[in-house]
């Protein structure tokens, strides 16, 4: 498996982007963005999604350079249009307009419709906790990407729909970023590139049987993945419902249906940002966050050899590890990468 330094990964992942006509510093916002989820250990939402950006940006789907359209704008709410632009891009530029208004009146609430692929949610949580806003995000697929069945169902009928918190403390965030699916499509998307079995519980067929092979939500007929809690409940699939409906719903874009193609192409966004300073006040917020996490770091762990962690602590030590060994990445992942850099004629970086 190639294994790539974080720096040089980002300057070649930036040449592809600019290669395919992406101003400069959209294609630094987005090259930023993939090799920091690789840094996280979200290799689901890292740099295997360059080909598939850049394909769309070659098809006329994503178009780079595209205006933040705003629809509607009240002191606390900003509707906004993204215009098929790079979703990283139209993101940040959403919480960048709502953390003043945040600000100004203690919460701010935004939604983006006719964007792309937002990337890994926790990125902005941790750019608003860095400001010590509280953070609330979701995003749906746009109507596609209709991976996720219903308790009894055997076919898809919602995308995965995942929901962010982030909070400020005196030191690291919390933050909690999942899929109300049990694993993100990204996660499945790895498995089949690295032509690997998926773990139990991750996939039906299309009868809805259990499945451990990845292609069976690529090809037809399709399985599904299962929503997080299983079948058996309303926990995972009703939450992601329920996210559809607030995402595609408030933001005028489209809640999952029938007439969207399958295969994701973006997402529409629901942020909400919260500023401590106008409810208990920060400080407040602050000794309280920091004693409740330093209570459940305190728990006497099952296995002393393996401390309790909170939401955020993964992502920061594979950060940690991948800055010093190097970015691994799937030869399956590599060999598309590699496709795209020889049809722009881009340099691939030295890797090990």
């Amino acid at each position: 498996m190639p294994t790539s330094p974080a720096e040089s990964l980002t300057r070649f992942v930036h040449a592809l982007f600019t290669a395919a006509g992406v101003p400069d510093d959209e294609a630094s916002t987005v090259a930023a963005s993939l090799v920091d989820a690789n840094l996280c250990g979200h290799d689901s939402h890292g740099v295997m999604r360059a080909p598939q950006y850049i394909g769309f940006i070659k098809d006329g789907t994503y178009k780079p350079g595209s205006a933040f359209t705003v629809l509607s704008e009240t002191p606390a709410v900003l509707a906004a249009d993204g215009g098929w632009g790079l979703g990283q891009v139209q993101a940040h530029r959403l919480l960048s307009r709502l953390i003043p208004k945040a600000q100004t009146l203690g919460v701010a609430s935004g939604t983006l419709r006719n964007c792309g692929h937002i990337g890994r949610l926790g990125e902005y949580a941790e750019a608003a906790a860095v400001k010590n806003l509280v953070f609330f995000a979701a995003v749906n697929s746009h109507g596609a990407g209709r991976r996720v069945s219903p308790p009894g169902g055997t076919e898809g009928r919602i995308s995965t729909n995942p929901i962010c918190l982030g909070v400020p403390t005196s030191g690291e965030p919390v933050v909690l970023d999942f899929g109300t699916s049990v694993v993100a499509e990204g996660k499945v998307r790895v498995h089949f590139q690295k032509k690997e079995p998926v773990p139990d519980g991750w996939l039906v067929d299309a009868q809805g049987k259990p499945s451990n092979d990845p292609a069976t939500l690529y090809t037809e007929p399709r399985g599904s993945i299962l929503p997080f809690g299983g079948q058996q409940t309303y926990k995972g699939f009703g939450l992601g419902l329920l996210l559809d409906l607030f995402c595609g719903g408030l933001s005028g874009g489209r809640c999952s249906n029938p007439a969207a193609p399958m295969p994701g192409i973006g997402n529409t966004v629901h942020f909400t940002v919260y500023d401590p300073v106008a409810f208990g006040g920060v400080d407040a917020f602050l000794n309280e966050a920091d004693g409740l996490t330093g209570f459940v770091r305190g728990c006497p762990p099952s296995d002393p050899a393996k401390p309790i962690l909170l939401p955020g602590d993964p992502e920061r030590h594979s950060k940690t590890a991948r800055l010093r060994k190097g970015i691994p990445i799937p030869d399956g992942t590599w060999v598309l990468i590699a496709k795209i850099a020889g049809e722009l004629n881009v340099r691939e970086p030295v890797v090990q």
